[in-house]
């Protein structure tokens, strides 16, 4: 029927983008050492809080340890299979699919208020996390840093899933001198993940 929306079609409007944010080495995909960020970039870190805020933000408990606290203004998921871990401020989920689960429900109900407009789930890291997310990800923001620094964690070749690059902005670090490019893409087709 004409002008008629079935269930399928208000459940397909509503589903969240899935997200992929990080900051890597442009040679060698490495986005951590020891635990810890290769990088402190100051505007990446602004760009990175105001994509972010309101959204909710799923992240392996290792990447959450190396922040130490939930970030405040997005619900802060956490991967983990420790059936005792727990923090203040932060739903765990014992795997990346509820925790996507968790991230879909929690858009869905803040949908039903005006002042939300927010329709997008972020994957915030680390390597493990990321690598089992490409998959699910409709959209990728890297950080793509011109530096060589040791890195013992690497976020997962993409090119064949989210080839379509639909941003790009070099910027120079004016502290350090550092280099790096944001860039967005998206998957290239419009089939279904």
């Amino acid at each position: 029927m004409k002008g008629v929306k079935t269930c399928a079609n208000v459940h397909n409007m509503h589903q969240p983008t899935i997200s992929i944010i990080a900051a890597i080495s442009e040679k060698t995909r490495a986005l951590g050492y020891k635990n810890t960020l290769l990088w402190h970039l100051p505007e990446d870190l602004k760009r990175f809080k105001k994509i972010t805020t309101g959204n909710p933000i799923i992240m392996g408990r290792k990447t959450f340890d190396s922040i130490g606290k939930a970030l405040p203004n997005r619900l802060n998921i956490v991967v983990t299979k420790n059936t005792e871990w727990k923090e203040k401020d932060v739903v765990k989920a014992p795997s990346l699919k509820e925790a996507l689960d968790l991230g879909r429900a929690y858009i869905r109900d803040r949908a039903q208020t005006p002042e939300n407009q927010k329709n997008e789930i972020f994957i915030i890291g680390g390597g493990e996390i990321y690598a089992q997310a490409l998959p699910y990800a409709d959209k990728l923001y890297l950080t793509l840093v011109r530096s060589d620094l040791k890195g013992d964690v690497f976020f997962p070749e993409w090119n064949q899933i989210l080839s379509k690059e639909i941003f790009r902005e070099a910027h120079t670090d004016p502290k350090t001198g550092v280099e790096y490019t944001w860039i967005e893409l998206v998957r290239s087709n419009t089939t279904s993940k």
